[in-house]
């Protein structure tokens, strides 16, 4: 989306580090770190100066020389990824009438400019009407709407009235917007840039249930990216926190099991980390595992999704017949001659298989644990683990 040369503005001879926008998850710690040394990049100030940007969106150019927030660029930049051609010539072309410098107002300006209607070619007035009536409905028209409009004669209604701004970006008309604070300088409005697991909001314990004062979570994340989160929520007591749910992609078997408001963030984090890496079928599994071993907290749903290798899972089968049909037929474990198939009790087999193992049928399908442990002690978490959690996630009087 864009590059960004920052540097320290109080120490130039420290260097300077260009960083792409939007973060990716994997590169994020390694940015902070690049900033860090530079001794700027903070969660909360705005203390990295811009030197140069390079970005599709040449009004952010305005910027060069200012100081910014990490965590602000990042957001604006992950809010103008999605933008068409359109939308980057209305906000481009409103950030230049109203003369906006600052990284709050133009993370705001990305969540109304959408109404405002910018007029870049003159030559199809048809078209310039319809997009006008548009913008003035929210986006939205249904088909007979757009039928009936006179999409010349409104075009020639909005360019006759002589509200229109000229602009490098086109001739823009503001349509009464208003530059309303959705973000307001410390949480960010809930925003999905790319699928996530879990999506979840953080609030202090003394707000009332409508807040909008809401910290948002989408996990998995970089460890460094809850910690600055944290930071940014103003949240240092952790009797303070009061989690939110939100959206989750975890198997239903999963949602049911956990409660959202009293888990650890960071087990959390580790959680949606291990189910992402699974596929869609080996997702379907987890749920059938979950159901079988009873867990009751997210770091031993995490052991399950991390040991599914040590369960056997049937999907659909809900019978030993189709137990049995599912082990001959699909398993893989034995070779399968359909001219043999009226010769086949899969019953037979499927409850001789269900004697010798430890398995249950669940509304997935039939589930069985070949491992070597109970399943007790592979759902305990792993102390010299546990120790290392304990050392590494404290921050700021928080663990």
């Amino acid at each position: 989306m864009m590059q960004v040369i920052l540097s320290n503005s109080k120490h130039p001879e420290y260097g300077q580090a260009t960083i792409p926008f939007p973060l990716a998850q994997d590169q994020y710690e390694d940015c902070v770190e690049l900033l860090e040394k530079l001794e700027v990049g903070s969660a909360t100030k705005q203390d990295c100066k811009v030197l140069e940007i390079s970005s599709a969106f040449p009004v952010l150019k305005r910027m060069e020389m200012l100081t910014v927030n990490l965590d602000e660029l990042d957001y604006l930049a992950k809010r103008l990824a999605s933008f068409d051609v359109g939308e980057a010539a209305q906000f481009q072309a409103m950030a230049h009438k109203l003369e906006l410098f600052e990284l709050k107002d133009l993370i705001n300006l990305t969540f109304c400019c959408q109404q405002a209607t910018v007029i870049t070619d003159f030559t199809n007035l048809e078209a310039i009407g319809r997009d006008h009536y548009m913008n003035l409905h929210g986006g939205c028209a249904s088909t007979q709407e757009l039928e009936d409009l006179d999409g010349a004669e409104t075009a020639r209604l909005l360019i006759d009235s002589g509200t229109g701004a000229v602009t490098p970006y086109g001739v823009v008309y503001d349509n009464g917007m208003k530059l309303e604070q959705y973000y307001d300088g410390q949480h960010f409005p809930a925003y999905l840039y790319e699928p996530c697991m879990l999506m979840m909001g953080l609030t202090h314990r003394l707000e009332p249930e409508e807040t909008k004062n809401i910290t948002w979570f989408y996990l998995p994340a970089a460890k460094g990216q809850l910690e600055r989160a944290m930071v940014r929520s103003g949240i240092t007591d952790p009797a303070d926190m009061r989690f939110r749910f939100s959206e989750s992609m975890f198997p239903d078997e999963v949602d049911a099991t956990l409660d959202f408001r009293y888990e650890n963030i960071y087990e959390l984090n580790n959680l949606a980390l291990a189910v992402s890496k699974l596929s869609v079928e080996a997702q379907k599994k987890l749920g059938a595992v979950v159901e079988m071993a009873e867990p009751e907290y997210a770091s031993q749903i995490c052991r399950l999704a991390e040991n599914l290798d040590q369960f056997e899972f049937a999907p659909g089968a809900h019978t030993p017949a189709e137990y049995g049909r599912f082990m001959i037929q699909e398993s893989g474990h034995f070779e399968y001659d359909e001219n043999l198939e009226g010769f086949y009790d899969y019953e037979k087999f499927g409850l001789q298989r269900m004697e010798q193992e430890s398995g249950m049928f669940t509304d997935r399908g039939y589930v069985s644990y070949h491992g070597t442990m109970s399943l007790e002690e592979l759902m305990m978490e792993d102390p010299a683990e546990s120790f290392r959690e304990e050392q590494g996630l404290q921050m700021g009087g928080m663990k």
